[in-house]
C-alpha cells in the first residue's frame, strides 16, 4: 500500500506531500492542473527512465519518495536475492541531479533501475501486469484465467516439470549430434587408438631410448676415453692419485713452519678423496658400457616407430603422445556408450511428456471450469457500466505442450450482440478495452492479492448510471485493495474514502501544481461543481450530498 508520496522540484511541482488512505483514493481537478504529473512522478520510483528536463528549478535536484506498507512475505524473495534490508515500511527514493544523473534507493541502499522495476510489480499496478494494453495479449489473458483458477502449486509443479522436459530435449539433441559426428570419426579414431595401443609406449620411453642409442652408438669411444682416464688416475707409472698423495704429505710436513700449511693440506686431502671416488665411478661406468649390435637394432626400430607416431600426431614428446592416446580412448568409449545414454534420455523424455500431458489436462479442465463464471461475471459487469450489448467469451484451444500447459487462450469480444465474436485486439475500441480491464480487474482482485491499483481516467466517455456502476465496482475493489483513481466523474468522486484536489497556484511568479485533501463540505461543494459548473445550484449541492453519503 502506498502510504505517502513526496515530490520535490518535479515538472511544475515545487514541493508537495500526499498521504493516501488504504482504500479508495480519488484525485480530481481541472484539465491541465497536473493530475498526470503525479503519476509521472510516481512512475520514476517504479523504475521508469528519467528526463533531466523535468526539474522545476534547474539549480536544485529533483527528489521523489514513496513510503509503502508491505507484507514481508510478498517481497521477501526480492530482498533476499539482492541482499537488501527488509523493514515493515519500505521507502523508495529517486533523485535526479541538475546534471541529469539519476540515482535510486531502496531503504537508503543504492539500487539500479532494473531492480526498481522488478520491485514495482509487487507494489503498484501501473503499466504493469494488468495494464490496459496487456489485455490484447494472449499471455495476459491466460494469466487472468489462471488467477481465477487460483491454484499456484499446480502451475508451479507443471512449470518445473516442463523445465526438466526442455532440458532433457536439449541434452538429447546434443547427444544425437555428438553421436552422428562420433560415428563418422569412430573408425578412424579406433584405428589411431589401436596403433598407439600396439606401440605401447611407456612414459618418457622415446626420450630414454634416444639417450640409450647415443650411448650404444659411441660405446667404443666412451670405453677408450674412460679407460685412459682411469689409467692416468690410478695405473700409470706416476698415477695422479699417488702424486696428489705425495704432495699432500709434503705440505702437511710444513705445518710446523707455516700456519696456512694445515689448511692447504686438508684441501689436498679432500681433492684426493674426491678423485678416488671419481676413479671408482669411472671404472663402474666403463664396466657397464658394452657395444651391443642387436640392442642397437632393437632401439633403432623402437625409436623409428616412436618418431613416426610423433610426426603423425604433430607432437614432440612421449607424454603428449600418451595424452592423445587417452583422449582417443575416451572418444571411442564415449561413442560406443552413446546408444545406451540416448536410450535412457529418450525413455525419460517420454515419461516426462506423458506426465506433462496429464498435468496439462488438469490445468485445461480447471481453466475451462473457471471460464464459465468468468464470462458470466464479466458480461454482467459490462451491462452495469453501460455496455449491455457487449459480450466476452474465453476461447480455450488445445495445442502443443508449452511452459504453461497445452492451451492457447484468446478473449473474444462482441460489442453488439451480433454473434460475431472476434479477438479483442481486432474488434475492441480503446474505450471498450478500458471498461473490460476494469471489469476483469475487479474479478481478479477477488482471487489474488494485487498491488495498489491506479486508474487514470478509465471512466472517460461514460456518465449517469454507467458512471455510478463504475463507482460501485471501484468501491468494492477498494474494500480489499488500495485503489487510486484519477477521475472527472462526480459519481466516482462521491465514493472516495479520501478525495484529493489538484490545482494550480502562482508562487514567486511561477505556476505550480499543488494537492490538498478535501474535507466533507469541500467535497460536497467540489462534486456539485463537477455536476453543474463553477457556481453549483442548490439541486447540485443536494445531489452531491447524496453522492457523498
Amino acid at each position: 500500500m502506498l502510504q505517502k508520496l513526496t515530490i520535490k522540484n518535479y515538472a511544475i511541482i515545487d514541493h508537495l506531500e500526499v498521504d493516501f488512505s488504504g482504500n479508495l483514493n480519488v484525485i480530481t481537478g481541472e484539465t491541465g492542473a497536473g493530475k498526470s504529473i503525479l503519476l509521472g512522478a510516481l512512475s520514476l520510483i517504479l523504475g521508469e527512465r528519467a528526463d533531466p528536463g523535468v526539474l522545476y528549478d534547474k539549480q536544485s535536484k529533483c527528489v521523489i519518495e514513496g513510503a509503502f506498507k508491505v507484507k514481508k512475505t510478498q517481497v521477501a524473495g526480492f530482498f533476499q536475492q539482492y541482499e537488501l534490508d527488509l523493514e515493515d515500511q519500505l521507502i523508495i527514493r529517486r533523485e535526479i541531479s541538475t546534471a541529469g544523473k539519476s540515482r535510486a534507493f531502496i531503504n537508503d541502499t543504492p539500487v539500479n533501475l532494473s531492480q526498481l522495476g522488478e520491485l514495482s510489480q509487487y507494489l503498484v499496478d501501473l503499466h504493469q501486469q494488468f495494464d490496459t494494453l496487456d489485455l490484447e495479449k494472449s499471455d495476459f489473458q491466460r494469466e487472468v484465467l489462471d488467477a481465477l483458477v487460483n491454484q499456484p502449486a499446480l502451475h508451479q509443479q507443471y512449470h518445473q516439470l516442463f523445465l526438466r522436459y526442455v532440458q532433457v530435449q536439449k541434452q538429447l539433441k546434443q547427444l544425437q549430434d555428438q553421436r552422428n559426428n562420433a560415428n563418422k570419426e569412430l573408425d578412424y579414431n579406433k584405428f589411431l587408438l589401436d596403433e598407439l595401443n600396439d606401440a605401447a609406449f611407456a612414459p618418457n620411453e622415446i626420450e630414454e631410448l634416444d639417450a640409450e642409442l647415443k650411448i650404444l652408438s659411441h660405446a667404443e669411444e666412451i670405453r677408450t676415453t674412460l679407460t685412459r682416464a682411469y689409467f692416468q688416475l690410478k695405473e700409470d707409472e706416476q698415477p695422479i692419485l699417488s702424486q696428489l698423495r705425495q704432495i699432500q704429505t709434503s705440505v702437511q710436513g710444513l705445518s710446523a713452519f707455516h700456519k696456512e700449511a694445515p689448511a692447504i693440506a686438508a684441501r689436498l686431502q679432500s681433492a684426493y678423496l674426491e678423485l678416488q671416488d671419481i676413479t671408482a665411478e669411472i671404472e663402474q661406468v666403463n664396466d657397464q658400457v658394452q657395444f651391443d649390435g642387436a640392442r642397437i637394432e632393437v632401439v633403432n626400430e623402437r625409436i623409428s616407430t616412436g618418431y613416426k607416431l610423433l610426426k603423425k600426431h604433430g607432437v614432440q614428446t612421449t607424454a603428449e603422445l600418451l595424452a592423445i592416446k587417452e583422449d582417443l580412448s575416451v572418444k571411442v568409449e564415449g561413442a560406443l556408450n552413446m546408444d545406451e545414454q540416448l536410450a535412457q534420455l529418450e525413455k525419460e523424455q517420454e515419461t516426462l511428456r506423458e506426465s506433462l500431458r496429464k498435468q496439462a489436462a488438469v490445468i485445461t479442465a480447471a481453466r475451462a471450469k473457471a471460464a464459465i463464471p468468468f464470462e458470466k461475471d464479466v458480461n454482467g459487469l459490462l451491462a452495469q457500466i453501460g455496455m449491455p450489448n457487449a459480450q466476452l467469451k474465453a476461447s480455450i484451444m488445445q495445442g502443443g505442450l508449452n511452459p504453461y500447459g497445452q492451451d492457447t487462450i484468446e478473449f473474444l469480444f462482441d460489442a453488439n450482440k451480433s454473434g460475431n465474436f472476434g479477438p479483442i485486439r481486432k474488434v475492441a475500441s480503446g474505450g471498450e478495452l478500458s471498461r473490460l480491464m476494469l471489469c476483469i480487474k475487479s474479478l481478479v482482485a477477488q482471487s489474488v492479492a494485487l498491488p495498489t491499483m491506479i486508474f487514470d481516467e478509465i471512466d472517460t466517455g461514460i456518465s449517469g448510471e454507467a458512471a455510478r456502476q463504475v463507482s460501485i465496482i471501484m468501491q468494492a475493489m477498494a474494500r480489499r485493495h488500495q485503489v487510486i483513481c484519477i477521475t472527472h466523474q462526480p459519481q466516482i468522486a462521491g465514493k472516495a474514502d479520501a478525495h484529493y484536489f489538484v490545482y494550480k497556484e502562482s508562487k514567486d511568479g511561477k505556476v505550480t501544481t499543488n494537492v490538498r485533501i478535501l474535507s466533507r463540505e469541500e467535497r460536497i461543494n467540489h462534486i456539485a461543481q463537477m455536476l453543474s459548473g463553477e457556481k453549483p445550484t442548490a439541486a447540485a449541492l443536494e445531489n452531491a450530498r447524496e453522492l457523498v453519503k
